[in-house]
């Protein structure tokens, strides 16, 4: 059988998830869940992208290291998807990718 792919757009890490990202997930996610309810073998992946001069410029206006930077949005994005029953916990996305982690490493 083959698998049916889900994803969001990568989002940039460098401001707070805001409604616009949650309806894009909102979307992913139901989508995935009937495809799954249907029987059919699914993977869905959203996560953020973390490199770029948008991170860069984010950490200096807010005093910190892109990697904090990064850190901080992540935590807003899994925060908001965990409320609303997006996430890994609650059958939503397999994996949430962030582009500094080795596994995104070994892809690329």
């Amino acid at each position: 059988m083959k698998t049916f792919y889900v994803t969001t757009p990568i989002y940039y890490a460098n401001s707070l998830p805001h409604l616009g990202h949650l309806y894009t997930m909102i979307v992913a996610d139901a989508i995935a869940r009937q495809k799954r309810q249907q029987g059919i073998e699914t993977f869905f992946l959203t996560g953020t992208d973390e490199h770029g001069i948008n991170i860069e410029r984010a950490a200096q206006r807010n005093n910190r290291t892109p990697k904090e930077q990064a850190d901080y949005v992540v935590s807003y994005f899994k925060n908001m998807t965990a409320a609303f029953g997006l996430d890994t916990e609650h059958g939503g996305y397999d994996i949430f990718l962030r582009t500094t982690e080795p596994f995104h490493y070994e892809g690329v």
